[in-house]
């Protein structure tokens, strides 16, 4: 079963060493490595951390690193 885009929405989104992992509202996860993401790879953890959800959970940005990811772009990232 293949994820929609337009289902696609977040509810959370967490961290390892290597990846970043997000909860979609129907359950599943979507994991990326943080080497996608360069901001997101040299951030502390706190910056991490300190994230928002934007849209209804299109995206999610954090604004101290000056990131935004959106969930439409990591379900197309080759």
């Amino acid at each position: 079963m293949s994820i929609s885009v337009d289902d696609a929405v977040a509810v959370g989104v967490s961290f390892d060493d290597r990846e970043m992992h997000v909860r979609i509202r129907d359950g599943r996860t979507i994991s990326a490595p943080l080497a996608w993401f360069p901001r997101l790879a040299t951030a502390t953890a706190a910056e991490r951390r300190d994230w928002r959800l934007i849209g209804s959970g299109e995206g999610i940005q954090w604004s101290r690193l000056d990131e935004d990811v959106s969930i439409a772009g990591l379900l197309h990232h080759p």
